[in-house]
């Protein structure tokens, strides 16, 4: 048995991605000269279980909703002390309880994770979640000029460095 996913789209009238129940963000910051956007869509909580409910533990998540995020940087950087050439990527996660996988997938524009092929990640890095000091009801991405990426949601956050 054969399955698929088929997306419509009236080209006339572009979808205002605005008024989605996940509406977009974006997150941007320069570091060391390289400039870092992050294209993301924002899920709410809604009373739910998010980390090792609604996202299961140790499975790759698109790391927000809708279409994959988009981690997009001008200049070579690198994550977590290791090297990113420049360009477009896919950002997928594996949380953990106890420790989170960062993918930077070279396959950039994708819905979800439903397609992700590990064979084109680019880089993994391992980072260490921590409580949020308040719970976060709507999933949310951060920027520092000192190069920390922070992602957080429910009553957890998870961080990588990039830099120069």
């Amino acid at each position: 048995m054969l399955t698929g996913h088929a997306y419509a789209q009236d080209k006339k009238m572009p979808e205002d991605k605005s008024k989605r129940p996940s509406p977009p963000a974006t997150a941007t910051a320069l570091v060391g000269g390289a400039t870092v956007t992050i294209d993301y869509s924002r899920p709410a909580m809604k009373g739910r279980k998010v980390f090792g409910g609604l996202v299961p533990y140790n499975a790759v998540w698109r790391t927000g909703a809708n279409e994959a995020t988009i981690f997009t940087v001008d200049k070579p950087v690198k994550i977590e002390g290791q090297a990113l050439p420049a360009g477009k990527y896919a950002l997928f996660t594996i949380p953990g309880a106890t420790e989170w996988t960062v993918i930077f997938n070279k396959t950039a524009n994708q819905w979800g994770a439903y397609e992700y092929d590990q064979k084109q990640d680019a880089l993994r890095v391992k980072v260490k979640p921590m409580k949020t000091a308040a719970p976060v009801e709507q999933f949310n991405v951060t920027t520092a000029k000192a190069g920390t990426v922070t992602m957080a949601w429910e009553s957890t956050q998870a961080s990588f460095k990039v830099s120069k």
